[in-house]
């Protein structure tokens, strides 16, 4: 606390200046509220006299982010891989979905790649999760029986609130939509009406889409809903601040993998940046991923990786071959 004590100090510092109210109000308004913030947290930590106290403190921290306490989608993607892959971004789903129900959230199916988890903190819980997964197993695509590694993007977005929503005006001069028949359940109108919708905004290339819904009206509601969380998401990691600033076509990132799941030729699920590892990788796939996130909502991307990476990871398989 020592650390944010001094950060606050020198803040102060900064925003008595008059000079930075003329010249930056902008920027002043900026340290005025992260300072208004070190405030509370400091004021809040000093007034800690019981365990209990602390524990709700400590709470506080790791959901202090501004949609921590939202619900949240959870899409999955394939990635290399082929069939594999695109099994594995359903067995992905399909495990956060399980995950989901253990702490009694609620799932709904939006479309083929994406749930919608509605509950207390989901977003905060979930966020971290957010990057790429690889699996090794013996692919039951594989005539040989031969072993596999494919791979699969997840991407967890807010739920953003109806407020939240307005704020952001995407032209419709940048959206394309496209429509198609609802699959599986939906009543007697599935496959005679185009109730699906998926829109991509034209600019970065970014889509979203839904058939959830029983109406067209309301999966484009939906849908839009959930490409607006996007484009929030990417104006905050690019330190955009207009949807206009979002010109250039965005190409998925991949990068390297956070966690790796290995069924054979042993049972083995680490993240390579916390090094949480279990052998209980089918516990894991059945939604058993208490161990993981707990971990995640302590570990922080400044962080330097611990244990096995991702490339010792293949090493290690190759060498047991």
């Amino acid at each position: 606390m020592a650390g944010k004590r001094q950060e606050l100090n020198n803040l102060e510092l900064e925003i008595s200046n008059p000079d930075i109210w003329k010249e930056d109000r902008e920027t002043a308004e900026a340290k005025s509220k992260k300072a208004g913030s070190l405030r509370d947290l400091i004021s809040r930590f000093d007034s800690i006299d019981s365990l209990g106290r602390l524990q709700e403190f400590e709470s506080s921290l790791l959901f202090a982010g501004k949609y921590d306490g939202l619900s949240a989608t959870v899409s999955t993607y394939p990635g290399v891989g082929g069939d594999d892959a695109a099994d594995w971004a359903k067995m992905l789903l399909a495990m956060y979905a399980k995950y989901a129900e253990s702490r009694n959230w609620k799932v709904t199916t939006v479309d083929d790649d994406t749930i919608e988890i509605k509950g207390k903190q989901v977003y905060g819980f979930l966020k971290k999760e957010t990057g790429v997964h690889r699996l090794v197993r013996i692919s039951p695509f594989d005539a040989k029986g031969l072993r596999h590694t494919s791979f699969a993007l997840v991407e967890v977005l807010p739920v953003l609130p109806p407020l939240e929503l307005e704020k952001i005006k995407i032209p419709e001069s940048d959206l394309k939509w496209e429509f198609r028949r609802s699959s599986g359940p939906g009543g007697q109108n599935v496959n005679k009406v185009e109730t699906a919708v998926r829109v991509i905004h034209i600019p970065t290339g970014m889509g979203a889409a839904s058939k959830a819904e029983r109406s067209q009206a309301q999966n484009r509601v939906r849908a839009l809903a959930i490409l607006t969380a996007k484009l929030v998401k990417l104006m905050e990691e690019t330190e955009a601040k207009e949807l206009t600033d979002l010109r250039a076509k965005v190409k998925p990132e991949w990068g390297n993998q956070i966690r790796s799941y290995v069924l054979h030729p042993y049972k083995m699920v680490k993240d390579h940046r916390t090094a949480v590892e279990t052998a209980d990788a089918e516990g894991v796939l059945a939604g058993n991923l208490e161990d993981f996130i707990e971990a995640e909502l302590r570990w922080s991307p400044s962080q330097p990786a611990r244990g096995m990476t991702g490339h010792d990871f293949s090493d290690k398989i190759s060498r047991d071959d």
